[in-house]
């Protein structure tokens, strides 16, 4: 059995050796960012989104938590606090599952399927329900706005990065950032 520590280490190389574009916090393997973008032919097609990640030292027998850092309309993704609603992953976590699941199969999967029973954001779930289409219109208006690559890369300004996030809609501080869910 390997130490969680060692496995942080496994999962986090791989995740800088895909073509995922990551960039640690502090020399920090426990905490990064990663970009993300929106699958194929759905209305997040073209969007760029900055997801925070932290691994719990208990990793990877605990899930890890993920928020997107800049805005989404999503059912399960709070539009503030970028925090996920991924019950799924948070009962079926396993430590046989690694970052890269994440990013290849858990958001995609949440992208492609929202679940508006078990909503975050009650606005967007109501959308879903009763107009569909006026709901991808709304996706695709938050892509332009808030997901473009110049709209995930304001988010990497390190001084004003209150001043880009609050322009980019989101509320978290420096501090903690808002509402991290368990994945």
């Amino acid at each position: 059995m390997s130490s969680p520590k060692r496995r942080i280490e496994t999962d986090v190389m791989k995740m800088l050796m895909s073509d995922y574009e990551v960039t640690l916090v502090n020399g920090s393997m426990q905490e990064f960012y990663v970009r993300f973008k929106g699958p194929e032919e759905t209305p997040f097609q073209g969007g760029v989104w900055k997801i925070h990640v932290e691994l719990p030292d208990q990793y990877p027998y605990k899930s890890p938590s993920i928020g997107f850092t800049n805005r989404i309309f999503h059912p399960n993704i709070d539009e503030l606090s970028g925090s996920v609603c991924l019950d799924v992953i948070n009962q079926t976590w396993s430590p046989m599952f690694d970052m890269i699941n994440i990013f290849e199969v858990f958001l995609p999967q949440l992208l492609r399927y929202p679940n508006p029973t078990d909503p975050l954001n009650g606005e967007a779930a109501a959308l879903l329900m009763r107009e569909p289409k006026a709901y991808d219109t709304k996706v695709k208006e938050y892509v332009a706005k808030y997901a473009s690559k110049d709209a995930a890369d304001d988010d990497d300004e390190p001084s004003s990065d209150d001043d880009e996030m609050s322009s980019a809609g989101s509320f978290d501080s420096d501090d903690e950032p808002a509402g991290q869910m368990e994945v």
